[in-house]
């Protein structure tokens, strides 16, 4: 069924997310965005699950295959060509999955976003995307999809100074760009000083 309105997409992504469709979930948030008004606080988190549950049953599934990719390796096992091509058929959904919301975001979700808040949450977002594009690529494609995810969280945290240092958002935004630091940048103590630094601010 096709929503025809803006009220109808965002009923009809609630009715997905009650049947776990996530595919068809992106696909009625997506319409919402391009209806070009501002998305309110649950609008947001709508289109995030949406997302986040499609790109997470697949790094999921990425991980898995590629720990048993690498155990087979050391045996040189001859169905490695056969992992190697279902690791890639992962890689290219998870590509076409966070271009697709990287693009959403720039086209449609920043320029429509007035308050700090909804700028914030979608800077995070799209520093989120290009990390999980970071785990799995390499050479000068990792390169260049680390130092966009870098960029955009330092853009959000910039913007989140104009929010409360308890905001659930501006916390959140801390706790994953030191996950970034943490797992893809492998500096584990300028992570731990993040985390730490948004924590204590919010308990002053």
């Amino acid at each position: 069924m096709d929503a025809e309105n803006r009220e109808d997409s965002i009923y009809f992504a609630r009715l997905s997310e009650q049947g776990e469709r996530y595919e068809d979930m992106i696909k009625y948030m997506k319409k919402v965005a391009k209806f070009g008004q501002e998305l309110s606080n649950d609008e947001r988190n709508l289109l995030s699950v949406a997302y986040k549950n499609s790109v997470k049953t697949r790094r999921d599934a990425w991980r898995t295959i590629q720990a048993i990719r690498n155990k087979e390796e050391l045996k040189q096992t001859k169905y490695l060509p056969l992992i190697t091509h279902y690791k890639e058929k992962i890689e290219k959904e998870l590509r076409d999955i966070c271009n697709d919301v990287l693009d959403l975001l720039e086209s449609d979700l920043l320029k429509n976003s007035e308050n700090p808040e909804a700028k914030v949450f979608f800077l995070k977002m799209k520093g989120d995307y290009y990390r999980y594009l970071g785990e799995f690529m390499e050479n000068d494609e990792k390169k260049k999809v680390i130092d966009k995810a870098q960029d955009s969280y330092q853009q959000a945290q910039n913007e989140a100074e104009k929010l409360k240092t308890t905001h659930p958002i501006r916390l959140g935004l801390a706790l994953n760009y030191s996950v970034f630091y943490y797992e893809i940048l492998n500096q584990p103590d300028v992570a731990c000083k993040l985390a730490k630094n948004a924590f204590d601010a919010a308990i002053q």
